[in-house]
C-alpha cells in the first residue's frame, strides 16, 4: 500500500515537472531525463519525511525548501550556471506542489458533497 501511495505521488510529479521544463523552453533530452532522477531522488524521502513527522505546513514546506536545494545542485551537473539551475528546480517545485495542493482542495471538496 505504501509503495502505491509513493508512485500516486511520483509520477504526476515527474509529469508536471517535465512539463514546466518544457515550458521553460528546454529541449535536452538528458536534462528533461535528469529531472526523472531529481524527482526519485527527492519525491519519495520527501513523502516519507511528511509521513513520519506531524505534516504541518511548516514540515512541507521546509520538506520543499530541502527538495528546491538537493534539486539544484543535481540539475546544475546538465546546466551551465547556478542561476538555471535554480530556476529550473524553483519554477518546477511551485508548480507541483500548487499543483498538489490544488488536486487535494478539489478532492476534499468532492468528497464532501452528498
Amino acid at each position: 500500500m505504501l509503495v502505491f501511495q509513493l508512485l500516486l505521488a511520483l509520477l504526476p510529479t515527474i509529469l508536471i515537472e517535465m512539463g514546466v521544463l518544457l515550458l521553460l523552453g528546454e529541449r535536452r533530452r538528458r536534462v528533461l531525463l535528469s529531472s526523472v532522477g531529481a524527482n526519485v531522488m527527492t519525491n519519495v524521502p520527501l513523502n516519507l519525511y511528511l509521513r513520519l513527522c506531524s505534516g504541518t505546513m511548516t514540515d512541507v514546506l521546509v520538506g520543499e525548501a530541502v527538495v528546491v536545494v538537493v534539486e539544484t545542485v543535481w540539475y546544475l551537473a546538465f546546466l551551465r550556471t547556478w542561476r538555471q539551475a535554480f530556476r529550473y528546480s524553483l519554477w518546477c517545485n511551485v508548480a507541483s506542489f500548487l499543483i498538489g495542493v490544488a488536486f487535494q482542495l478539489g478532492y476534499a471538496f468532492i468528497s464532501s458533497v452528498p
